[in-house]
Parts: C-alpha cells; sequence; structure tokens
C-alpha cells in the first residue's frame, strides 16, 4: 500500500532523540525551548508554546484570548473537527463560514456576508479560525481587514502550513492574526510523532498560553499572591492542562526543522508532476493562488461529474494499494453538531468538495515510480 502521507525519520533524528534519552531531561529540560526557537525564528515569530498537540494549541489559544461561554468562534466547515471543538472546550458557540470553491479555504465574501447578518443580530464572532486546507494559506490580508472592522481576534489553523508563505512571509509570522497553530503528526510536514505549537507576537498572549499548558502553575515570583516559601514553592493561578510537549518529541522536531525547506520543496515538485500526469483526466488538480505558497501538506484532486462516482473511484484506488483519504467530512454534518442545529445544505460549497475530493498520496519520500503507479490506478480507476 502506497500511503496518502509519511513521515521521513533519518539517521540524524534518531541521534538527537537518542541523545535526550541519554540525558537528565525526558519531559521539560533545553530541549523544548530549542524547538520553539527553531520554529518561532524560521517563520518570523516572536514567541512559541510548544504543547503536545495542534488540538491543544488551538485549546489554549482560544482560551488565552478570552473564549467563554455565550462567545461564537467560527471557522471553516471543511477541516478537521478540532478547529471547531475548540470552541467547544471553552463553553463557546461554534458556527461556520462557506469555502471558496477555487482554494477550499474560508470565503472572504463569504465571511463579509455572514459579518453583516451577524452585526445586526448582535451575535459577532469573538474568535475567527481560518484553516489553511492542504497548506495553502486563506486570504489573511482580507480576513485581517475583516477583523478590524469587526472586532474579532483571528487563530490560523495552519496545521497543514508549515514552511508555506503567504505574500512572501511565512505562515506563522502573525502579519494579520494573533495566534497561529501548527502540526507535528506524522502526517504533517514535519513530525514530532505528536505535537503541536502556538506562535504569537503579543508577548502576554505566550505567557498565558505557557501557563495553561502546565496545570495553570507558576514558578515566577513576580505572578504569585504572596513572596514564595521557599526554592520549592509554585502557585496555581489558573485553571490549565497537561499539555506540555516531551523533550523526546522537541529533539525529533529540531532535527526534522533543518530540512523543512527541503521537504516543501520535494512536495512542489510532486505536486508539479502530479499536474503534469493528470492533466488529461476528467478531474480538477489543485489551484494554487498567486498570493500564496504552499506547504503542501495535501494533493486533493477533485472528480468532474458524469463519470464513476466518488466511492467507487476511492475503493478501487484502495483496492489496487493506493492508499487515498479524504479530508475532509463537513465538520457541520457531523451527529454531533447536527444535534445543535447544523443540517446537509447549510454550507453547499464545503459540501460540493466533500463529495468530490480525493486525497493522493504525497510526501518527501515518495518516488516517482510510486507516482506513476498512482496515477496509473487512478486511470483505471476512472475507466472502469
Amino acid at each position: 500500500m502506497i500511503p496518502y502521507g509519511r513521515q521521513d525519520i533519518t539517521q540524524a533524528d534518531i541521534d538527537l532523540v537518542v541523545d535526550v534519552l541519554k540525558s537528565d531531561f525526558l519531559t521539560q529540560g533545553p530541549m523544548v525551548p530549542r524547538f520553539e526557537q527553531a520554529v518561532a525564528g524560521h517563520v518570523g515569530a516572536r514567541h512559541a508554546v510548544a504543547v503536545n498537540s495542534a488540538t491543544a494549541a488551538l485549546h489554549i489559544a482560544c482560551l488565552a484570548l478570552g473564549l467563554g461561554p455565550g462567545d461564537w468562534l467560527w471557522t471553516s466547515p471543511n477541516t478537521f473537527v478540532a478547529s471547531a471543538n475548540c470552541a467547544l472546550y471553552c463553553g463557546a458557540q461554534v458556527d461556520f463560514v462557506d469555502i471558496d470553491p477555487r482554494t477550499y479555504n474560508m470565503s472572504p465574501q463569504a465571511l463579509e456576508r455572514k459579518l453583516v447578518q451577524a452585526e445586526r443580530e448582535g451575535r459577532l464572532p469573538k474568535v475567527v479560525v481560518p484553516v489553511h486546507l492542504c497548506g495553502q494559506p486563506c486570504d489573511m490580508a482580507a480576513i485581517a481587514a475583516l477583523a478590524k472592522r469587526y472586532g474579532f481576534k483571528v487563530v490560523e489553523d495552519a496545521s497543514h502550513a508549515i514552511g508555506g508563505k503567504y505574500k512572501g512571509e511565512f505562515i506563522g509570522s502573525g502579519r494579520y492574526s494573533d495566534i497561529t497553530v501548527f502540526s507535528f503528526h506524522p502526517v504533517k510536514i514535519i513530525t514530532t510523532a505528536e505535537g503541536g505549537m502556538a506562535l504569537t507576537n503579543d508577548p502576554a498572549l505566550a505567557d498565558k498560553m505557557a501557563l495553561l499548558r502546565s496545570h495553570g502553575i507558576t514558578r515566577d515570583p513576580a505572578a504569585m499572591t504572596e513572596a514564595p516559601h521557599g526554592p520549592w514553592y509554585y502557585q496555581q493561578i489558573e485553571l490549565g492542562f497537561n499539555y506540555r510537549m516531551t523533550e523526546l518529541q522537541a529533539a525529533l522536531g529540531v532535527s526534522q526543522m533543518t530540512r523543512l525547506d527541503e521537504y516543501v520543496a520535494r512536495r512542489h515538485a510532486l505536486a508539479r508532476r502530479y499536474d503534469r500526469l493528470l492533466a488529461d483526466l476528467p478531474l480538477a488538480t489543485p489551484w494554487q493562488h498567486e498570493d500564496g505558497y504552499s506547504g503542501l501538506h495535501l494533493y486533493v484532486i477533485r472528480l468532474r461529474q458524469g463519470g464513476r462516482s466518488h466511492a467507487a473511484v476511492f475503493d478501487a484506488l484502495r483496492a489496487s494499494g493506493i492508499g487515498v483519504n479524504l479530508h475532509y467530512i463537513p465538520v457541520h454534518t457531523q451527529p454531533y453538531y447536527q444535534r445543535m442545529g447544523f443540517k446537509p445544505g447549510d454550507f453547499p460549497e464545503a459540501e460540493r468538495y466533500y463529495a468530490e475530493a480525493i486525497s493522493l498520496p504525497m510526501y518527501p519520500t515518495m518516488t516517482e515510480a510510486q507516482q506513476d503507479e498512482v496515477v496509473a490506478a487512478l486511470r483505471k480507476a476512472l475507466d472502469a
């Protein structure tokens, strides 16, 4: 089976992790801040907070921005459920903004229309979470302009997008948002096995997220309500969580970061080759906006109407040993969200995307022979 994604673990990665195993620190030590500095320095952000998953990063980002009961968070329906669930963890309510049919990201035009109506109804969002699906950046300049006009905060869900750029700057720089979140799951662009990170240029937000990731506990005397009882003393000043990243994970991330640009460049080479090989088939290949340089976590095709059914093509590819996948089932159609009142038909562009999309295998160590095998299987699946 050729998987849709695969991590690349080198001897250098292994060696650095082994060094940590032989060190005095396995959970919290010097490697976590080293990884934070590596990512922040690469993308041009001032602060980074490493955690054990991107879901955790989204959660503490929302909490740091003050999201809570009575508030609204809006996100894309075309994403993994974590982009919406983070609001529910905070006691807030969720709504969605339909996608642009070319980028598959949150549509700024749909967002503006929804904001106009929400302002009339007195239910403007406190936080908006645009999702850089497949690694392609959203139209962040337009979203940031709307944030300024309507007073909401922006959290970029860049789980797919580390190494990508928007208007010449790395995603994560924070120019157009309050916080950016990355994921380091094994199928993502770089991996820490599991893990995530929240980046911001606001020191107060960074401090709040760092506090929340570790039980809300501080050892900083300046943040305490009384003088320390001794060098052992700490205080819990917030209700936090055990969201810490380990030294082992951070070591893997530090090593992987040295190959980030190489990985993204290889993904672009594979994507260009797919574009050529698939040009004559009855499907749409990914469209790339001129303002963006995608991280290309995923290569998604959309089947054209009139051919074999979506499910039949998907099943035929799996039967041929091609580990295709589908990203994503629209969140508002999930049973949990339907119990909140959402229903099919609410966000038609996201639903049309779901009915046609298939994620083809793409990862840095993929060979051209493997790619040819994918294309041959797809041709056969479409012709059968």
